[in-house]
């Protein structure tokens, strides 16, 4: 792949709705992650029950809240997106590791999800915003490994 690849439209488009959503995923978790900290109840009445789920023992990990790996994994994604930009020469491997996180992050969100649905038997929307999010970045991570890699034929 060669360095201006981010500079063909289709390709700076995945790469800018990648950021986005990346600052939105972080932000996202930010909240969930002070909801935790802070012991504060959701602003989530009425559409969800935010406050079964992240109250839960499975909103943490090791005694580590979930939402604060959902904010270091959408800030590493974020940061990956950035180096794209300064080591235009790494963005295979960039581009591979958005992937690799992005997929750890979907799989992890499908198990959370599934604990909502059949365990819990409670939906926070705030993880659903979270879940939508790592899926889109996962298919916009699969898009760009595509225009990447088909450009070089």
């Amino acid at each position: 792949m060669n360095a201006e690849t981010i500079v063909n439209v289709p390709s700076r488009r995945l790469w800018i709705a990648g950021i986005l959503l990346a600052i939105l995923g972080a932000v996202d978790s930010a909240y969930l992650l002070w909801l935790k900290l802070s012991g504060q109840v959701a602003a989530c009445q009425g559409i969800g029950d935010c406050e079964a789920v992240n109250s839960s023992r499975y909103a943490e990990m090791g005694g580590i809240p979930v939402a604060l790996f959902g904010l270091l994994a959408y800030l590493l994604i974020l940061l990956l997106f950035s180096m794209e930009l300064k080591f235009p020469e790494w963005q295979d491997g960039l581009l591979l590791a958005t992937f690799g996180i992005a997929l750890a992050g979907t799989l992890y969100s499908f198990y959370l999800t599934y604990l909502e649905i059949f365990v819990l038997k409670a939906i926070c929307p705030f993880c659903v915003v979270s879940a939508v999010i790592i899926i889109v970045i996962l298919m916009i991570s699969i898009l760009r490994l595509y225009v990447a890699y088909s450009s070089e034929e």
